[in-house]
């Protein structure tokens, strides 16, 4: 049973609606519009409980929240060789590892 509190939730401020927009990470697709903001949140809360509910009874698929998830720290992301080279040499001039120096720049 996947808890929807765990889910990501973000409100933000939709310029096109003139009004907060609820959203949650697992569930792109959904929203939830509200003039209030902490009603935007609880909207979009209830919207997920509700979607959850419906899923888990019809036995399809849930998205696990992304906090319950474990990561290995491993991905691998493809790039141009000459950019490979210019951080390849970036990194030899700060005297760190490839890996490290890419990590440094994802974390800024």
């Amino acid at each position: 049973m996947v808890n929807y509190e765990h889910y990501t939730y973000q409100v933000t401020w939709s310029e096109e609606d003139q009004e907060y927009v609820g959203l949650c990470a697992e569930f792109p697709s959904l929203s939830f519009l509200d003039e209030n903001r902490s009603a935007a949140l609880e909207g979009i809360t209830n919207l997920i409980q509700g979607v959850v509910t419906d899923m888990e009874g019809n036995n399809e698929s849930i998205p696990q929240p992304f906090a319950e998830k474990s990561y290995s720290g491993k991905f691998q992301v493809r790039i141009p060789p000459e950019l490979h080279r210019r951080l390849a040499i970036e990194a030899a001039s700060q005297e760190v590892s490839l890996n490290r120096y890419v990590s440094l720049k994802l974390a800024c």
